[in-house]
């Protein structure tokens, strides 16, 4: 959706330069989604840009989920969602796999790397770690180049190392900042426990899910596990990132404060992150190595994606119809160039319209 927004519709940027920036999302921890934003933002209107389009893209996600907190806290019950998923998800599969399309004709330019996004795609489904896989084709494309010349590569020794020993120090500091509070309530290490995940988390949202059954059940016990699994229901089927699972844990743990805290602290990393990153982004594209390595991340960044789509996938078309709902949205997506927001719409319709009408 968002490239189909600021390549497509408003050429704010091209497509390659979506696939860099795709690129080193993926080699930051923090969740992918809000740090594209953020880069997006970033680029169009600067620090300014940065603040307001990724609070913005945060805002509305964070409030639904806070809303049913307050529910479930009140009444001991959250809603299911699933006859909006039965419909929504068949759709966003098409949005994803339209959106792969787009972006694997601008990654995948000649044999090499095409092989790479194919073997990124193969060694994904058998279970190979992501950011392995990111790391092992930017080092080979970035070797390949470095055959053929061998140009200043200051830029990229710089930037990589020094990312790690932020990363690095930062989770250093925090973990034991976060261990040393006691197992009652406290607003600072609720705080702490979730710029600890936003800082250190690589991929899925979901992975989420242990770092909290971890912290908040197994050692602090602030939530039950039946809570556990309420709040990633909700940070699920509410619009937006599934990182706003941190908003309900907060609510739950601490009231709105908690939810305040909770959500600022999980998110604040991938600004901070982004505005790190993205200036050094030309730099590496004018290094013949550090463009390599770029390029290497970025085609496995698009077999990593149609990995998961393929696996969702599994989950989301369970039915003639729902095949049948993924189907037209690729076509309506291509051949007619329709907001895809309209057809998330359109799918919570039909499932919602299904659940009523159903036996």
């Amino acid at each position: 959706m968002l490239r189909e927004e600021v390549v497509s519709r408003r050429r704010w940027m091209n497509d390659q330069h979506f696939v860099d920036l795709l690129g080193a999302t993926n080699l930051i921890p923090g969740p992918n989604s809000t740090e594209m934003v953020i880069h997006a933002s970033y680029e169009r209107a600067g620090w300014r840009g940065l603040i307001v389009g990724g609070s913005f893209f945060i805002v509305p996600a964070s409030s639904f989920t806070l809303g049913f907190a307050w529910l479930y806290a009140r009444y001991g019950t959250t809603p299911t969602g699933e006859w909006l998923l039965y419909g929504v998800k068949p759709v966003v599969i098409a949005v994803v796999v339209q959106a792969i399309w787009s972006i694997a004709r601008t990654a995948m330019r000649g044999w090499l790397l095409t092989l790479l996004g194919v073997a990124a795609f193969t060694l994904s489904i058998a279970g190979a770690s992501e950011l392995a896989l990111l790391l092992g084709a930017g080092c080979l494309v970035a070797t390949i180049n470095g055959w053929r010349s061998m140009p200043p590569i200051a830029s990229f020794t710089l930037t990589l190392p020094g990312a790690s020993w932020i990363r690095g120090g930062a989770t250093a500091l925090l973990v034991p900042l976060a261990a040393t509070a006691a197992e009652p309530y406290s607003a600072a290490r609720l705080f702490l426990l979730f710029l600890k995940v936003g800082a250190t988390l690589y991929g899925s949202g979901y992975v989420l899910i242990a770092f909290l059954q971890e912290d908040f059940v197994d050692r602090l016990g602030w939530l039950t596990e039946q809570q556990l699994l309420d709040a990633v229901a909700v940070g699920q089927f509410t619009p937006g990132p599934v990182f706003s699972t941190a908003t309900f844990v907060g609510y739950l743990a601490g009231g709105w404060g908690g939810a305040a805290l909770a959500t600022v602290g999980i998110f604040l990393p991938a600004f901070l992150l982004v505005a790190v990153t993205n200036p050094l982004l030309p730099r590496i594209r004018r290094s013949r190595w550090a463009a390599g390595f770029l390029d290497g991340v970025n085609v496995a960044a698009v077999g990593l994606m149609a990995a998961v789509a393929l696996m969702l996938g599994r989950s989301a078309i369970v039915d003639p119809l729902t095949a049948v709902l993924a189907i037209v949205t690729v076509l309506l997506l291509i051949r007619f160039k329709v907001n895809s927001a309209w057809l998330v719409l359109a799918g919570a319709a039909i499932g919602l319209a299904v659940h009523l009408l159903g036996p």
